[in-house]
């Protein structure tokens, strides 16, 4: 596809996402349980859901179509502003966490600690635009995001104006990773036009990430930013110190970003892997990063049980994540035979056992590899053994694989599928395909693990001499 057809492809497609969002997106006063044929059934039905799967699959097309980047870095970042513009003044689409960050701040403004009550406690003016499974349970963000929240709603007075703010910050999270992709991706060898599309030009990104809006794209631009300066700096003190309280503030906005602090701090070092230089250059960046997040705790008068709220991200269940989803399929399973199995909590609780090895595995893989390359992996499987996986969080590893990856193949795959999951008003259809999607995805797992298994023998075979 010529790049210029793809530009006004995407933008055409974005416009009708737009559309799908001011039709039937994720309102304020909108049902906060729908599915979708009751969707099909209301007014605009039709049009919402043509709108929004037309819209969705425009965008998509183009951007895989051009995922060596276009002509250049200019080019995919102009292309990706004007598919952003019709989002700016959407609706929030997609997620009705907005609402939840709006309460959370809210409560936090009014004296009450996110991490120790739901947002039904102050209550929250705007409860009744809350999802449920969120009204009672503690805020599952760091210290850092909760005091913007806090911010956001003290200056906005309103849930509009809280929402315009919240939309704002995502947008300037977007600039911020404009910046720091191509410096990432040139110290990782990897064409800086490239990285920036597959990053920022993604359906996720412009449906979720700034349709939503989420946080997550705040996380994203120092997480991308701390690794930028660590990787274009190392072994220079003040700057690897820089580095690791970008890194810090990731963390104090979403936890999930302290699984790449090892590798970065491996990629500090800049030479042959040795303790003394490890602890020498990598301690920079991980004593940035704790002071970072030590620093927002206490200043935000939260102590630590921050740490308490951040379990609450399970209580949603979906075969999106595998884990889960091989829980589901064993309850299938044993139905069949008139037994009642929950196997979520060992399925789970596996996974976290599994998480834990593969990520001590990745690292020591990464001491004489790319660490950065394997900071992506480690996002990558953090993802992948979450026991929810909602479909923005595979921008995650996106965004730091775009800029370091070789190969690209599997994970633009990942998530041109994830773009698809949600409807413009939150409704997942991972809720109401539990008895296919479940089983389907333990049958990937199973797959997936088998070539695992089949390459790791192979790579240990000796190689017969001529």
């Amino acid at each position: 596809m010529p790049p210029h057809l793809a530009r006004w492809t995407g933008l055409a497609g974005s416009m009708l996402l737009a559309l799908s969002a001011f039709l039937g997106g994720a309102f304020p006063s909108g049902p906060l349980r729908s599915t979708p044929v009751s969707i099909w059934q209301g007014t605009n039905g039709p049009l919402i859901l043509a709108a929004w799967a037309v819209g969705t699959g425009l965008m998509a097309y183009a951007w895989w179509r051009l995922r060596d980047g276009g002509p250049s870095t200019r080019w995919a970042l102009v292309t990706v502003g004007l598919w952003l513009l019709p989002l700016l003044v959407a609706p929030p689409f997609g997620s009705r966490d907005v609402y939840a960050y709006a309460c959370q701040g809210a409560s936090f403004a009014g004296g009450i600690s996110p991490y120790e009550q739901g947002v039904s406690a102050l209550p929250c003016p705007w409860l009744d635009s809350v999802s449920y499974i969120w009204r009672d349970t503690p805020a599952p963000y760091g210290p850092l995001f909760v005091l913007v929240a806090g911010a956001v709603v003290k200056v906005a007075g309103s849930l509009t104006a809280s929402i315009v703010l919240f939309r704002a910050l995502a947008l300037l999270g977007v600039v911020l990773s404009a910046w720091a992709l191509p410096v990432l991706a040139r110290r990782a060898g990897v064409p800086a036009k490239r990285a920036v599309w597959l990053a920022l030009g993604s359906p996720l990104l412009a449906a979720h990430l700034i349709g939503g809006p989420h946080n997550d794209i705040l996380m994203l631009a120092a997480l991308v930013g701390g690794l930028a300066v660590v990787a274009a700096h190392p072994r220079r003190r003040g700057m690897l110190l820089v580095g690791g309280l970008l890194l810090g503030v990731a963390v104090a906005i979403k936890v999930t970003a302290v699984v790449v602090v090892p590798f970065a701090a491996l990629a500090a070092t800049a030479g042959p892997y040795r303790l003394r230089t490890l602890i020498r250059d990598g301690g920079w960046v991980v004593g940035g990063t704790i002071a970072a997040v030590v620093g927002v705790t206490i200043a935000g008068g939260l102590d630590f049980g921050w740490v308490g709220g951040l379990s609450q991200g399970g209580a949603a269940v979906a075969w999106t994540s595998p884990p889960t989803a091989v829980g589901q399929t064993v309850g299938y399973i044993a139905a069949l035979f008139g037994a009642h199995i929950d196997a979520l909590p060992v399925t789970r609780g596996t996974a976290v056992v599994v998480l834990a090895v593969l990520l001590v595995w990745l690292w020591w893989r990464a001491r004489t590899r790319d660490p950065l390359y394997y900071a992506g992996l480690a996002l990558a499987v953090t993802v992948a053994l979450s026991p929810v996986v909602h479909p923005w969080y595979w921008t995650w590893p996106l965004f730091v694989l775009a800029a370091t990856a070789r190969r690209t193949g599997w994970f633009t795959v990942v998530a041109l599928v994830a773009s698809f999951l949600v409807l413009p008003d939150g409704t997942g259809f991972p809720r109401y395909t539990k008895t296919v999607g479940a089983p389907l995805m333990t049958l990937l797992v199973i797959v997936v693990v088998v070539r695992l298994v089949r390459s790791a023998r192979a790579a240990r075979q000796p190689v017969a001499a001529d």
